[in-house]
């Protein structure tokens, strides 16, 4: 198992309170192969179960930008010095925007977890990318994320799985069952996809 461990890990969330701060990141609806900019959105919780705070940014559709965006937003946000974790909504934003996870937990020094709720078909991403400019650089960063593993953050529901980096399987699933307290995603993520859902359609 490839799950890379940070210092946080040790200093900061060795011990999972109910309470931790943690930030949900999902994109909203977009157009694919459109180039245009899509709507990012941060939402701050305190475990699963108390909203924080929101924040904002623009990615293009299958752009290479994603890093930067979210790096910006991150450390810019009045929140920045209260988070513990980041989880995002699998590695790729707005189509095949892919989020290099170990580079966001370097430059945030937040441990990243990428969740999604059905298995990728890896085969089917790289063959995807090969339609699009710098494909062997996407494929890299996905690659680099390292092998997956399974959660089953609530009894009864079916697994989530998982990318980690910056901290290790064990913390991971400990900060996953916390947040995960109304569905067998995290809370942030579930209401981030809500909110960068809903600004597409109000004309945000």
């Amino acid at each position: 198992m490839s799950i890379r461990k940070g210092r946080r890990d040790v200093a900061k969330i060795r011990a999972v309170k109910p309470e931790i701060r943690v930030l949900g990141i999902d994109d909203g609806v977009f157009t694919p192969h459109s180039n245009e900019l899509v709507d990012v959105v941060g939402v701050v919780y305190r475990g699963g179960y108390w909203f924080d705070g929101f924040m904002h940014t623009r990615v293009h559709v299958d752009g290479l930008d994603a890093n930067e965006k979210l790096v910006e937003m991150i450390t810019s946000s009045p929140h920045f010095g209260q988070l513990r974790v980041v989880f995002l909504n699998g590695v790729t934003l707005a189509g095949f925007n892919v989020v290099d996870i170990e580079a966001l937990w370097r430059e945030t020094k937040l441990p990243v977890i990428a969740v999604t709720r059905d298995k990728p078909d890896f085969a089917d991403i790289k063959k995807a990318l090969q339609h699009l400019s710098y494909s062997e650089r996407r494929w890299s960063v996905i690659e680099k994320a390292g092998k997956m593993f399974n959660v089953r953050t609530r009894q009864g529901e079916l697994p989530v799985y998982v990318h980690a980096a910056g901290l290790s399987g064990v913390v991971a699933r400990r900060i996953l069952k916390v947040a995960s307290t109304r569905s067998n995603v995290p809370e942030c993520l579930r209401v981030a996809h809500l909110i960068a859902s809903g600004l597409k359609r109000v004309g945000c």
